[in-house]
């Protein structure tokens, strides 16, 4: 097969979690133990660190690669979603993975595929453990998918677990409070592995603290630790991210898990996005109008983005929004600003709640809007009708900024 066919295989083949919804996640780990035992395991041929949380897992995770890579070792990267092309979930010191290895993987594991009948999203882990095997990675930073007891990515056993924070996201999957997709995420705590928490919650830390507890595995909260970090770029989230990030860093080198030097993890954070090649959260694409693309999308993360966009100047916000369904969407839109004009968009994924329903929730809360459709005449149309001195910002959904980036690409 080409690339694109295989591809296409991937995605029209298996459940995928962006089509199809819940039903396409697999309640157990046996499909991917059962592939990684068929691939001779390849996740126990390098150490790795381990990140979930609800916002920020993705950011922490570059963050520590790129400080790792900083320091001169090779760095495995899985994350996702991909924004532009599926090879940006695995990377090995910022670069993607080739057409040729996601090719190659494919075909030698497609019987295995018609036997275990994994998902998308588990032949994903799986290629990326084995391409990290077979490339010979000092380290590899892994980001959960959903939750982190079941998710694919928790048959590692890292050096170090990382845990952001907590909000209510995936209700249908995790739980219906904070306390249940907390015991999700606190799912990644390993024996005898040491684990660092991003944010103080009192209405969850208790099961951090039980579950390390448990499992004999020394805890601490970033958030409660007085540090000198400074501060990084403007975007929401991005400190307590960074606090989050440079606590696990200096964690790591303060027990000589990994060597590390105060230079290289400076240097990483500062530069992590270029590193890495970080996109699609809080991305400024241009200025004179200031465009940002945002991949929020859930109450806690947009009420961070609402707070950030408030305190810039311009002078009419505009913004590009699109969902998928399964969201709070009454309790999002509370939280946008009424003075703005939105450009209601429909992403290219079959989950996106479409426009007419959209509409209906925004004229609830009397709010101007258009009904534009694609992502990218909602982003023209923006762009065609802002000001110099006007700002754009165009989110809702991380398959929103994967349209618009992949338009821009073009």
């Amino acid at each position: 097969m080409t690339y694109q066919e295989t591809i296409s295989f991937l995605f029209s083949q298996l459940p995928v979690y962006q089509r199809d919804g819940e039903q396409a996640i697999k309640k157990d780990l046996t499909n991917i133990i059962d592939l990684c035992s068929a691939l001779g395991n390849p996740h126990k041929a390098w150490p790795s660190i381990h990140i979930a949380g609800t916002n920020g897992k993705g950011t922490v995770t570059h963050m520590i690669a790129a400080s790792l890579q900083a320091q001169g070792y090779r760095i495995g990267i899985y994350s996702s979603p991909h924004y532009i092309d599926f090879r940006e979930r695995i990377k090995i010191n910022g670069a993607w993975i080739s057409e040729e290895d996601v090719v190659s993987f494919v075909e030698r594991i497609r019987p295995h595929i018609e036997q275990i009948k994994p998902s998308f999203f588990e032949i994903t882990v799986a290629m990326a453990f084995d391409y990290f095997a077979r490339e010979d990675i000092d380290y590899g930073v892994i980001e959960t998918g959903l939750g982190g007891r079941l998710d694919s990515t928790n048959i590692i056993k890292p050096l170090l677990s990382v845990i952001t924070n907590i909000s209510l996201d995936h209700m249908n999957m995790l739980g219906d409070s904070i306390y249940e997709i907390a015991h999700e995420k606190a799912g990644i705590i390993k024996p005898n592995v040491p684990v660092i928490i991003g944010q103080y919650q009192p209405s969850c830390d208790i099961v951090f603290i039980d579950k390390a507890k448990r499992c004999d595995s020394e805890i601490q909260f970033a958030s409660l630790v007085s540090t000198e970090e400074g501060t990084l770029h403007a975007g929401p989230f991005r400190q307590i991210n960074l606090k989050t990030a440079s606590h696990a860093l200096h964690y790591l080198k303060s027990h000589e898990i990994i060597r590390l030097s105060d230079e290289s993890i400076n240097s990483g954070l500062d530069n992590f996005e270029q590193l890495t090649g970080y996109m699609g959260r809080w991305q400024i694409l241009q200025q004179s109008p200031t465009i940002i693309a945002d991949s929020a999308h859930n109450i806690d993360a947009i009420a961070q983005v609402m707070a950030r966009l408030k305190s810039m100047e311009y002078d009419h916000l505009r913004m590009v929004m699109g969902f998928v369904k399964e969201k709070d969407l009454t309790g999002i839109l509370s939280l946008l600003p009424k003075e703005a004009t939105y450009y209601l968009v429909r992403p290219t994924i079959f989950r996106a709640i479409d426009l007419d329903s959209l509409g209906e929730l925004f004229d609830q809360n009397g709010m101007i809007y258009k009904k534009v459709g694609s992502v990218e005449a909602g982003y023209e149309l923006a762009q065609s009708q802002a000001t110099q001195d006007d700002l754009v910002y165009v989110g809702g959904s991380s398959f929103v900024v994967g349209d618009l980036l992949a338009y821009l690409a073009k």
